[in-house]
């Protein structure tokens, strides 16, 4: 068994972090939760963390000290192993200040943390600090002159910029960084219905009918579970871990995969992509150039993107491999927004997920 760590998991009540949060209670490790404006903690399933595995630590990572006491921040500072830092905001279209204090400032609390104590830091990040390049992403890169997409791809640039450069002033870490993340790989189950999710819904329910996008451009959707296994085998084996990067990226799907499940589900509209070069906003129906205009347009970068993540440091560490088959995998996530109302009701008896439910492809 793994030696019993003293760990602290910032951003612990969000969707990833309570996973991570459960994972490592259920090692045994001594978990502190850095709890905010939502103290309770919940995993994926909607199960809540017994309160008897966790303690948690009301705390604000935007603030120096984290808002503690000076006695109150040595005594955390001094007692804890390792840090997972998993806090963050990652809606789109927020404004600036917000990234900067949460995705910046936040990091470079945690970073003090972690060296006022000599804690090793796990960094959540995320792959797409890669911006809008094309091609292979390697985990041994990061700023390579990329045009980044928005204030939150810049704000986690700067944030794992300030983790970089700690660790050259002598700060044990390790960075993981996820791609999207999205439901669990095996029962599609989501808490939280965002980001690509809102697309998914605008589009299959024909609020949103064409969209600016590269059918060969690759959507990277990771399930939440294997994001949360990643983190905990970085932060368990972290010796092994410390001083490099482990994309946790998921299973390959093309917008064309995507356009062809989603024509699977009689009940959906099915968006048609439009080459960006040949799109035109203003050309809209009304209503149509509205959610664009406040909703696609956050998001539409990542329908012309063509890269592919490496994971080769994730796969030397011994994790899991992600879902093989990008279309069965959505499939799933799909369905279980079916089944749990968000993309309404599947018409009876027909289609993949009165097939899922009659036992097909179990």
């Amino acid at each position: 068994m793994t030696r019993r760590l003293k760990i602290l998991v910032t951003g612990a009540s969000g969707l990833v972090g309570a996973e991570v949060t459960a994972r490592l209670a259920a090692a045994g490790h001594e978990v502190t939760a850095v709890v905010h404006r939502q103290q309770t903690l919940v995993r994926n399933d909607g199960t809540p963390l017994d309160p008897a595995t966790v303690k948690c630590l009301p705390a604000d990572v935007t603030r120096p000290r984290l808002g503690l006491t000076e006695a109150g921040y040595a005594e955390l500072a001094g007692g804890i192993d390792r840090i997972v830092h998993c806090a963050a905001i990652t809606d789109f279209g927020r404004p600036e200040e917000d990234y900067r204090t949460v995705n910046v400032d936040g990091t470079a609390h945690i970073v003090e943390l972690a060296r006022a104590g000599g804690a090793g830091l796990v960094h959540v990040g995320t792959a797409y600090v890669c911006g809008e390049r094309d091609g292979l992403i390697r985990e041994t890169e990061l700023d390579q002159g990329q045009r980044l997409a928005n204030g939150y791809e810049a704000s986690k640039l700067r944030a794992e910029t300030l983790v970089h450069k700690a660790r050259a002033d002598g700060v044990r870490a390790a960075v993981v960084r996820p791609s999207i993340v999205v439901g669990d790989e095996h029962t599609g189950v989501v808490r939280d219905y965002k980001n690509i999710y809102v697309i998914l819904k605008l589009t299959t329910e024909g609020k949103v009918r064409s969209v600016p996008g590269l059918y060969e451009a690759r959507l990277d959707l990771v399930p939440v579970d294997y994001v949360a296994d990643v983190i905990t085998r970085v932060t368990e084996r972290f010796d092994e871990a410390e001083g490099r990067t482990f994309h946790a990226a998921g299973a390959p799907l093309t917008l064309r995969d995507f356009s062809d499940v989603m024509a699977e589900y009689p009940s959906f509209h099915v968006p048609r992509f439009v080459p960006p070069t040949s799109f035109d906003a203003q050309r809209l129906p009304t209503r149509e150039r509205r959610y664009y205009e406040r909703i696609v347009s956050l998001y539409e970068s990542y329908f012309r993107r063509r890269m592919t993540f490496d994971a080769s440091h994730t796969a030397a560490l011994g994790v899991r491999a992600t879902p093989a088959d990008g279309p069965d995998f959505l499939r799933k996530l799909i369905n279980h927004c079916l089944e749990s109302g968000y993309l309404g009701a599947p018409p009876a008896g027909t289609g993949p997920a009165a097939d899922d439910a009659n036992g097909a492809g179990r």
